[in-house]
């Protein structure tokens, strides 16, 4: 849900709270308020914690971060997804990466309105495997 739609709410409630409570109902309605904005906080506090113990950028598997990622996520969801922070890589768009210990890293580009707008997964090329995806033959 976007802050407009939140806060119309809030405003709707508040109208309705004092049409039929008076100022007690609009008190009720702004007690609720501070309430959910202080577990709103309390949410980021707690990713943002967890977020603080890992190395910046890094992810356990990009293989499997890609495969959790779903467009229109927010910076918060991707960062309780991750567990790290991500490292900036440009600003117009806004391109972010996290990567893991065998090399591959995943490239999020995130909208103007600070939502999940594309991503790509990068994988290192391994110069063993064979050219044509056959067995050597024996002797």
């Amino acid at each position: 849900m976007s802050a407009l739609w939140g806060w119309g709410l809030a405003l709707a409630a508040a109208v309705f709270g004092w049409i039929n409570y008076g100022w007690q109902g609009v008190v009720t309605v702004a007690t609720v308020a501070v309430f959910w904005l202080l577990l709103q906080f309390n949410r980021t506090m707690k990713v943002m914690k967890n977020a603080a113990h890992a190395p910046v950028g890094h992810v356990g598997s990009a293989v499997m971060l890609n495969a959790r990622l779903a467009p229109h996520m927010t910076m918060l969801q991707i960062v309780n997804l991750t567990k790290s922070l991500g490292r900036q890589t440009g600003t117009a768009p806004e391109t972010w990466v996290w990567a893991d210990a065998g090399g591959s890293a995943v490239t999020l580009v995130m909208s103007a309105r600070g939502r999940l707008e594309s991503w790509q997964l990068a994988r290192p090329s391994d110069a063993n495997t064979e050219s044509g995806g056959e067995a050597p033959a024996s002797p």
